[in-house]
């Protein structure tokens, strides 16, 4: 089955690390881009690639103030990703509970 293009869907969208840290960078608020060139020490073309991917996906919303650019997350695009792992947080937190009982038998055994 083919892949989707990168700029269709949100998923493959934010795969890409530094997309993410771009995300994690305007989870604490709008931003310039200079600002995010700064932070995550790239290139200003890299970084206008990489936020072009993610408003295409609806991922980054952005507004002109005065002659800068702002950058600003749309969590609520990100909303299917978050539908997707929740499906497998029962299943997390069984075996970390399980895990949690192994290591107290071996907690047990040391005593």
């Amino acid at each position: 089955m083919a892949r989707a293009a990168t700029t269709t869907d949100v998923f493959n969208a934010v795969a890409e690390p530094r997309r993410r840290q771009i995300l994690d960078v305007l989870a604490g608020g709008e931003r310039p881009v200079n600002d995010l060139v700064h932070l995550l020490r790239l290139g200003q073309p890299q970084v206008s690639k990489h936020l072009r991917v993610l408003r295409e996906v609806g991922a980054v919303e952005v507004r002109d103030e005065g002659r800068q650019r702002m950058y600003r997350l749309n969590s609520h695009a990100l909303k299917p990703i978050h539908d997707w792992v929740k499906r497998y947080e029962r299943s997390w937190s069984e075996r970390f509970e399980q895990l949690d009982v192994v290591l107290e038998e071996l907690k047990d055994k040391e005593r």
